[in-house]
């Protein structure tokens, strides 16, 4: 069931509504990190939702963060190829997809991927994992984790974008960096950026939908959405309800 926010009601672009093009409608999910439990009751609780509320034009947009912290990050990214191949969806890139591809060539980042959640997601595709201690060990982990991985999911990896604009939304998984116009925005800031972002009042000209700085609860200011409600540890997560000028949410949550 979707639920109106009063604060997302007052939310204005150069005094007036941001909006879609008509027909459109978005389903803007936040970061995922494994929780496919999440995940599923998400998903059929937007199929009811379009049941109740058919849409002329309905599109899922997922923000980021797909993989590490919570236990299921191999089957999460099977149900989104398999959700993606029947939908109509834009998977964006997130910074932990990131490290993670890079990972697979690059062996000076993979102790920083294992801190921020990837022994977790290498345990889902089977590895076995222990501290490495040497640049040997690292160099296993690296091989276990590049022959573990599916083609599909390589590619997956590979084609995802790191931002989408439409009407009067810019989708990114962190943010953007003020004073640069969005086109011409890096990799670097849409994937990582937090504080200057996120104490920014910039009129961006766009909406910017965002996650990655986990939150108790959705943030709304006057320039930004933040829809990262920690799913891997809070287990819930958010979906926001973007169509014409009107805002609302969908909640997954096993409380």
């Amino acid at each position: 069931m979707r639920t109106t926010v009063p604060s997302l009601q007052g939310l204005k672009l150069r005094g007036r509504s941001p909006r879609l093009p008509a027909g459109l409608r978005i389903y803007a999910i936040g970061d995922i990190h494994g929780r496919l439990d999440l995940l599923e009751q998400m998903l059929g609780r937007i199929k009811s939702d379009l049941a109740r509320h058919p849409a002329v034009r309905p599109v899922y947009l997922f923000l980021g963060d797909y993989i590490d912290r919570g236990p299921a990050s191999r089957a999460t990214i099977d149900r989104l190829i398999e959700h993606g191949d029947a939908h109509e969806s834009i998977f964006l890139r997130g910074n932990h997809e990131q490290i993670a591809l890079k990972c697979l060539s690059d062996r000076a980042l993979f102790e920083q991927w294992l801190r921020l959640g990837g022994w977790e997601t290498l345990l889902s595709y089977g590895v076995a994992c222990r501290n490495p201690t040497s640049v040997e060990q690292i160099v296993e982990l690296q091989t276990a984790f590049h022959s573990a991985l599916p083609p599909t999911h390589f590619r997956f990896f590979r084609t995802l974008q790191n931002s989408f604009s439409c009407g009067d939304y810019f989708f990114a998984h962190a943010g953007v960096r003020p004073g640069i116009a969005l086109p011409y925005q890096t990799e670097a800031d849409l994937l990582w950026i937090r504080h200057e972002f996120l104490t920014s009042r910039t009129d961006f000209g766009k909406i910017i939908v965002h996650g990655h700085t986990p939150a108790s609860e959705m943030e709304v200011a006057s320039n930004r959405i933040n829809i990262d409600t920690g799913a891997f540890a809070t287990g819930r997560l958010t979906c926001l309800v973007i169509e014409d000028g009107l805002l609302s949410v969908i909640a997954a949550s096993l409380e």
